[in-house]
């Protein structure tokens, strides 16, 4: 059995499990490569995971495009949760559009109400949430479990992709021709929304797109965070 082949069994066994023991659960998908690996397998495996994404209302075109990708190809429709517009226009009225830019602080609070809140909403009632995050994105992701408690949402998180490398997830996608994102063939390993990536240069760290002005240990949105420190309460034996 070749490396790729247990970890797709790996993979495949622990989404099952998420499924049979962690109902309900459910899949947040930023519609990157990674999450589409995992939308082919809950999708094709008809698993009772729900899929959603938190649509920012600063996403690619591109990111946006991928929802009618699975549609076409999976005849499913993706949940999407969208920020609070009254907590975007008063952002947007006191500190400007693109605020964000001006400090760490500012673009948090952007994050916060483009993507933290949502997530919340999108999480309450469900017993486990499914993450499509890597070791290998990052130095920030570098202790990352395939099953962890999560203690803010009070509930359990899982990461079945925490082993892939990048070169996993793309022979996966070749593989199985699994629908993607079209940005990641214009040099963007990492997309979030449009004014926050860009594309990276060989040899940068994959999320070297993300926040690009920031340094990398400041690198994340809050989705996995409590006040300022990424989520690594407890880890679990998967």
């Amino acid at each position: 059995m070749s490396d790729l082949t247990s970890l797709i069994h790996a993979t495949e066994q622990t989404l099952t499990r998420i499924a049979a023991d962690f109902s309900p659960a459910v899949f947040a998908s930023s519609l990157a490569a990674e999450d589409m690996v995992l939308t082919d397998m809950i999708l094709k495996a008809k698993l009772p995971i729900g899929i959603f994404s938190l649509e920012t209302g600063r996403l690619h075109q591109e990111t946006l495009a991928v929802l009618d990708k699975v549609k076409a190809r999976y005849d499913h429709d993706i949940t999407l949760y969208r920020p609070q517009p009254e907590a975007v226009a008063a952002y947007v009225e006191q500190n400007g559009l693109n605020a964000f830019y001006n400090s760490v602080e500012m673009r948090r609070e952007c994050c916060r109400i483009r993507k933290v809140e949502p997530l919340g909403r999108a999480l309450a009632g469900n017993k486990a949430w499914v993450t499509g995050q890597r070791r290998a994105q990052s130095t920030t992701r570098a202790e990352l479990h395939v099953q962890e408690e999560d203690a803010a949402h009070g509930m359990t998180k899982f990461n079945p992709l925490a082993d892939w490398s990048e070169e996993d997830v793309w022979a996966y996608i070749r593989a199985n021709d699994v629908p993607y994102n079209a940005l990641h063939d214009q040099g963007y390993p990492s997309i979030g929304c449009e004014p926050c990536t860009r594309a990276v240069q060989p040899g940068e760290d994959v999320r070297a797109g993300r926040w690009w002005w920031e340094n990398p240990d400041s690198k994340e949105c809050g989705l996995h965070m409590v006040d300022g420190k990424l989520i690594r309460i407890k880890s679990v034996a998967a």
